[in-house]
């Protein structure tokens, strides 16, 4: 069974290698090249530098794990017997900094080079795997692992997992199981679980089963205006679109703005400022149902679309207010 395709945004899916090709072509390998041909992960990374914008620290920590599982393959080619290195890992950072983006390329990665057999990712949150009555959180939990089992789970804010207040919470339960899947069935399974930096910390020293079994731990930095611009223009591109005279400038206003402002969500926040702005072109053009509208006009996000929002109104206001 083939893993899903998966499409960062002004890109094309790419479909993983066949599993038995792959595994066939790898463990037939003897030198570096070899195991890069014949798995073809080096494109994936190639595509993870090219297509996600900024992430540099967490780019080349993805390219020294992939350098490790390809060294590893060799060292299995040769007799060269060790334990499976743990995959487990951490992803944190504020919303909106791909970390879900990452954990896609990365099970991709985990499957060509044969460590997962599927290369799937199923995405959670506490509420898929813990319930509110006694015994309904265990099959929950389980159903999600059998469901992952192949590839990779992400779990989005895993510190809400334990909930030491509330003494009557089932949350612990679905820790230990995870632990239990975690360390008996690291061969057929990796977990990355997400969230906040310090809420991570703190849900580590709670944990330390846990904390012991993450091998891999990636920061997510905020971008910066600049990158947050070009991801705005790599955004429109991908749905045929792009900004008219001025409009640009009027939404690197509106960033910098916006970041300023409570609930910031990176990527996010920029995706649903461009998602209304197409609805104000739609009304501005909707409203002209007696003129035939040209490509250009059709694909033109101008700059009254962004300079309507509300942020640059409660920009004036604070601007008054100081």
């Amino acid at each position: 069974m083939n893993a899903p395709l998966y499409s960062i945004p002004g890109t094309a899916p790419v479909a993983p290698a066949p599993a038995t090709e792959t595994a066939q072509g790898v463990a037939a390998a003897r030198t570096v090249g070899d195991v890069l041909a014949q798995s073809q992960v080096e494109a994936v990374m190639d595509e993870l530098d090219r297509d996600l914008i900024g992430l540099a620290p967490v780019k080349q920590r993805i390219r020294d794990i992939a350098a490790l599982l390809v060294i590893d393959k060799l060292r299995m080619n040769l007799g060269l017997t060790a334990q499976t290195p743990s995959l487990h890992m951490c992803f944190t950072g504020n919303p909106g900094t791909g970390k879900t983006t990452v954990a896609m390329r990365m099970a991709e990665i985990l499957h060509r080079l044969g460590y997962v057999r599927k290369g799937h990712l199923v995405a959670v949150t506490r509420d898929d795997l813990v319930g509110q009555y006694i015994g309904h959180t265990a099959p929950k939990t389980k159903e999600v692992l059998k469901k992952a089992m192949g590839g990779v789970l992400f779990i989005d804010e895993a510190y809400y997992l334990y909930r030491p207040e509330n003494e009557r919470d089932y949350g612990q339960e679905a820790i230990e199981i995870l632990l239990q899947v975690m360390e008996n069935q690291r061969d057929d399974l990796v977990v990355i679980l997400a969230g906040y930096k310090d809420r991570m910390d703190t849900f580590f020293q709670s944990n330390p089963g846990m904390s012991s079994r993450i091998a891999h731990h990636l920061d997510f930095p905020d971008y910066s205006p600049g990158e947050l611009l070009q991801i705005a223009d790599k955004m429109l591109a991908a749905q045929n679109y792009h900004f008219g005279p001025g409009a640009r400038e009027a939404f690197d206003e509106y960033i910098h703005h916006r970041i300023r402002q409570p609930h910031f969500a990176n990527a996010r926040s920029v995706r649903n400022a461009l998602d209304r702005a197409r609805l104000r072109q739609a009304s501005r053009l909707f409203a002209e149902r007696d003129r035939e509208l040209t490509r250009d006009d059709l694909t033109t996000i101008a700059e009254s679309d962004i300079r309507a929002s509300r942020v640059f109104g409660a920009a004036a206001d604070d601007a008054r207010a100081a």
